[in-house]
């Protein structure tokens, strides 16, 4: 019997009768279930309650009713909270924490959900170290932990130095155990209301976040404390609402509604494995691995400054699922917007995709794209996703921008995660590849292992030649009488690199391994992620068993599962 649904029909008298049986354990289990019963019941005439609803936000039982599979929730912790006097059950406010086991999916997750209408989600109205204990539970038990947040949640209040007569220095009130969490299993958290502090700090101690639209915010400290400190006065919404913190990175996606961020949850789950020690899940699609899709042979422009829609291009290539649509979902798409990362499908077996956006500022990575492209990578490597890397890069960003914004640093960052990955990695070269950034991007591995292949279409060098002509041939161009004839030289110096940039110059000389046909790229890339789930993943699960599957308990020197 779930504890959420406690079944008691026994009558007043039925309860006194049972308190004078001294032969049983009816009574004290009746309580049990009356206590389950008004935890789990909403009070209309509750202050918090009120204000829940009134912003339209669903109650911390009604979220988690609606993200998990129906009647799979099995709470931990059911009635901790703290009565107003002792033994006094019927004014008893509980933990603004709840948690406990339930299913995705018909798959196994751990779940933590902060209850805003208790103290507004401040640590004071919790229980000390139920979260962290919830956590940790999560990594012993090898199962992604998805975090519900809506408050401070491990946060403060200056009330609480009242309460126990003293202040207090400020511990981390379970982000240990949050860190210990994300080096094991999934870890991915949903803003459904304003997140402050230690919860702000939660949701990017994670592999994957989602807020919602007009609903939640991300802040350090809270406007009050704000307009204290820096003289700013600031709605929620201005200092910490979706559109800073989805175009900044902190937030990986935005959503719509409650529903909607639960179910992008759901999808990033479903590409994960349970921990780092399982394999990503297999889930057949049933889309034929020798589908060739004509409209990849045209989907490069002829004219290389020419955008195209790198999306649809990747839509073309991965599995369609069993409706029709494409497999491909796409993570932070609000933010460094030159480079398009997310997951998807190849026969059924999970995968990374990395690639750039050229309708973003010519596809040129800047700052925010190498955090974005750093983080992903290592997410992929971590969790075994192989990766298809499609290139299309320019080089990095220049100018006193880019300069300002240090992105030559956050590039070696970007560099160093694709040159350390250890799953495997199929780069196609589908245009452009110049630079120590198209390098790193084009030649992910070094001179290691890798599959890598070319399009007709592919154009590299250690600059674009239009620039490139412009620094070599500056002093010949600079002299030419008139603006028409510099226009003039440079046409017929273009001319003269036309033939030397042909991608198969390059392959004479085995600069490029293979130059495939566009249309051959979804059959290629199929074989290639088979393999590797049939020969290379399996090899990596194993080494980490070996490697990390004990941890030493530093209470005790014994040693234990992770």
């Amino acid at each position: 019997m779930s504890p959420k649904e406690p079944k008691d029909d026994k009558t007043q008298d039925d309860l006194e009768v049972l308190v004078d049986d001294k032969t049983s354990w009816e009574y004290p289990m009746a309580q049990l279930r009356s206590l389950q019963t008004k935890i789990h019941t909403p009070n209309p005439k509750n202050s918090g309650y009120i204000r829940q609803k009134a912003n339209d936000k669903l109650w911390v039982h009604e979220r988690i009713a609606t993200f998990l599979d129906k009647g799979s929730f099995e709470e931990i912790g059911s009635i901790s909270g703290k009565p107003s006097k002792p033994g006094d059950l019927e004014d008893f406010v509980p933990a603004n924490c709840v948690m406990g086991w339930g299913k995705v999916r018909n798959r196994k997750v751990f779940v933590t959900a902060d209850d805003f209408s208790v103290r507004g989600g401040h640590a004071d109205g919790g229980i000390q170290r139920k979260a962290g204990y919830g956590e940790n539970l999560a990594r012993r038990a090898r199962v992604p932990l998805i975090r519900l947040l809506d408050g401070s949640s491990g946060g403060g209040s200056v009330a609480t130095y009242l309460n126990i007569g003293a202040t207090y220095i400020p511990g981390l009130a379970g982000l240990g155990q949050s860190m210990d969490a994300m080096a094991v299993i999934p870890v991915a958290s949903a803003l459904v209301g304003p997140v402050v502090g230690l919860a702000a700090a939660k949701t990017v101690v994670g592999h994957f976040s989602v807020m919602v639209k007009g609903l939640s915010q991300l802040f350090a400290a809270g406007p009050p404390v704000v307009r204290g400190a820096t003289f700013e006065d600031l709605s929620k919404e201005s200092l910490g609402g979706w559109e800073i913190h989805c175009t900044n990175g902190t937030v990986d996606n935005v959503a719509i509604s409650e529903q909607d961020a639960y179910e992008q949850i759901r999808k990033f789950l479903s590409y994960l494995p349970s921990s780092i020690f399982a394999l990503p899940p297999v889930k057949m699609t049933g889309d034929r691995r020798d589908r060739r899709e004509e409209a990849l042979i045209r989907i490069i422009p002829r004219r290389r400054t020419s955008p195209y829609d790198i999306r649809r291009l990747i839509e073309l290539v991965v599995d369609k699922n069993a409706e029709g649509g494409s497999t491909f979902f796409e993570i932070g798409e609000t933010w460094g917007k030159n480079i398009v990362i997310g997951f998807a499908r190849l026969e059924g077996r999970p995968m990374g995709v990395l690639s750039s956006d050229c309708k973003s500022n010519g596809g040129a990575i800047d700052a925010f794209g190498c955090q974005k492209t750093a983080r992903f990578v290592n997410l992929c490597d971590h969790f075994g996703l192989p990766i298809l890397n499609l290139v299309d890069q320019p080089g990095f960003a220049v100018g006193s921008i880019a300069e300002k914004m240090a992105t030559i640093r956050h590039g070696a960052s970007a560099m160093a995660a694709l040159y350390n990955a250890v799953v495997p990695i199929f780069t196609i070269i589908i245009r452009r590849a110049f630079g120590v950034a198209g390098g790193a991007f084009a030649n992910p591995d070094g001179d290691d292992w890798g599959k890598r292949v070319a399009w007709p279409s592919g154009d590299w060098g250690s600059l674009p030649l239009e620039g490139g002509i412009e620094a070599a041939y500056k002093r010949q161009l600079d002299a030419a009488s008139t603006p028409e004839k510099r226009e003039e030289l440079m046409n017929d110096l273009l001319g003269k690199f036309e033939q030397v940039r042909n991608p198969m110059r390059t392959a004479h000389s085995f600069g490029v391994e293979e130059i495939i046909d566009p249309r051959d790229t979804r059959p290629l890339a199929c074989e290639w992620v088979v393999h590797a789930y049939a020969h290379v993943l399996p090899q990596i699960v194993t080494l980490r068993q070996a490697r990390f599957g004990f941890d030493i308990k530093p209470s005790t020197g014994k040693s234990y599962k992770l």
